[in-house]
Formats: structure tokens, sequence, C-alpha cells
């Protein structure tokens, strides 16, 4: 690995939030969108923050979908994960 590669991944991972750092990211209507869907399996990744406000990347498996700020449910969100090493 390059020196400049390995530090872009060092970073990487000290970006990592524990689940409950990006559970106080969420908001509210958010926490009670993900709460419903929660008892289907999914589960909270992480939350980016956009112009309109934060979105909430959930999973099930292999299924991704958004919650965005004001608890709107995306099934099939236009995301692409980059892999993690």
């Amino acid at each position: 690995m390059t020196q400049v590669a390995y530090q872009i991944n060092n970073r990487r991972n000290k970006d990592v939030l524990h689940h409950d750092e990006y559970w106080d990211l969420t908001t509210a209507d958010q926490k009670l969108a993900l709460y419903d869907l929660h008892r289907y399996g999914y589960r909270l990744l992480f939350v980016r923050h956009m112009l309109k406000g934060p979105v909430s990347v959930i999973c099930q498996q292999d299924d991704i979908a958004a919650i965005y700020a004001d608890g709107e449910v995306d099934l099939r969100p236009k995301i692409t994960l980059r892999e993690s090493h």
C-alpha cells in the first residue's frame, strides 16, 4: 500500500463513528421511521449530512435504504457504498 493510500485508509478508520453517535445525529422523524423498520431487520449503517438535512443510510441484509430528515423512507435510493478494507 502506498503512503498516500495508507494515510487515506487511516483517516477513514478514524472517521468511523460508533452506532450511538450516528443515532444522535438523526432527527426525531428518522428515529421513528427506523424504529418502525427495525422490526423488519433494518439497522442504521451511518448518517450523511446533506444540504436538506441528515440522511440515514440503513440496511437489511444486502438491501440498502435511506431515511431523509423528514422521516421519508426511500427503499431504492441511488447510493453507492465503497468497500471497506
